[in-house]
């Protein structure tokens, strides 16, 4: 069993996984007659594959015992995921490329980051990652992904892969 460290999210970290939604860097435009501020084009939105559409919704996530083990990552190959904090908490984001037959997480590259109660996340379509973990007894998000057209399964957009027991833990926390 692997011990993961908790690595702090950065845009260049996290760029093989996917997109870092933050303020730092965006473009700023003025809007309503100068009283608000629009952070322009802060991540795109993969959905339209095979006929789908964004949908927005709410997730409430719980907190996991600790420490938290690692036994099952997902994908999701027809659109991306976002995943955008409503509370200034800490979160972590778990991910891991594909290992070589495209099968499965590739242990030895998976990765664990802190991601501040500022920061979201989009990963790319068909990028393995955790459920959501929250670091708070109770935390919610909103999450833009993908509906299906009404003639697809919506088990065609999602891949879970269990391991075999626990793989990994994630490095001890300070909260």
């Amino acid at each position: 069993m692997i011990t993961l460290p908790v690595e702090p999210l950065t845009k260049a970290a996290f760029a093989p996984f996917g997109t870092v939604i933050e303020t730092a860097g965006a473009t700023e435009l003025a809007i309503n007659q100068g009283t608000t501020t629009r952070f322009h084009d802060l991540s795109d939105v993969d959905v339209a594959s095979s006929g789908g559409r964004p949908i927005i919704s709410l997730f409430r996530g719980t907190r996991r015992p600790d420490p938290i083990a690692i036994r099952l990552m997902e994908r999701h190959p027809l659109g991306s995921q976002s995943f955008m904090p409503l509370s200034s908490h800490d979160w972590l984001v778990v991910v891991a490329p594909t290992n070589s037959d495209d099968t499965a997480p590739d242990l030895a590259g998976m990765r664990v980051f802190r991601a501040g109660g500022d920061q979201g996340v989009t990963y790319a379509p068909d990028i393995w990652h955790h459920p959501l973990l929250v670091l708070q007894p109770v935390q919610d998000f909103l999450v833009i992904d993908r509906a299906p057209p009404p003639d697809e399964d919506a088990s065609a957009n999602l891949t879970e892969y269990w391991f075999d027991g626990t793989v990994a833990v994630i490095g001890l926390l300070s909260d």
